[in-house]
């Protein structure tokens, strides 16, 4: 027996802070894991597609600044800064407008995020002889960076990451 639509039950929890504008001016850790965190991120194509789309990011929003990033095995770990119009990033106190980049409209770390992964998961799909199934994990970790000291630490953690790669749990030598 096929069970209907149940809200109790059928439900997705949402991992952003309630309440918080994720379009507001602001620098952002993320990490996006492959889709059942496989190891496509090692080939070289693959990795090249994933860096280009990365790139490509503050073409598309103009306002966005990318910061630190690095390409995993099976993740990815990336700072993204959101300015106002004006272009001045982490400046809570400004008046001016929210970050723009499609059609005049807000762009939200969601909308920079969400680009991202549908333009790298396109060409890595294609490269990989796949189509029709995904190529990032559902959703993405999101760290919203507080101050100057913070922005520090975790652009250390971006730049070591790939020498803790040995020590990961999702190593496949690790499990």
């Amino acid at each position: 027996m096929t069970v209907g639509y149940d809200p109790r039950i059928h439900h997705r929890r949402s991992i952003r802070l309630a309440g918080y504008d994720y379009s507001q001016v602001g620098a952002y850790f993320v990490t996006i894991c492959t889709h059942n965190r496989a190891l496509s991120l090692q080939a070289g194509p693959v990795r090249e597609v994933v860096r280009l789309a990365w790139c490509g990011l503050s073409a598309r929003f103009p306002v966005v600044t990318l910061d630190e990033f690095v390409i995993m095995p099976n993740h990815v770990h990336a700072i993204i800064i959101l300015a106002d119009a004006a272009g001045a990033p982490l400046d809570r106190g400004a008046a001016s407008g929210a970050p723009t980049g499609m059609r005049g409209r807000t762009a939200t770390l969601g909308d920079v995020v969400r680009a991202f992964k549908s333009t790298s998961a396109i060409e890595a799909n294609k490269i990989l002889g796949q189509s029709n199934r995904p190529f990032w994990q559902r959703n993405y970790y999101e760290h919203i960076i507080r101050d100057e000291e913070e922005l520090s630490v975790l652009r250390r953690y971006i730049r070591d990451n790939p020498g803790n790669w040995p020590d990961d749990p999702d190593n496949p030598s690790n499990m």
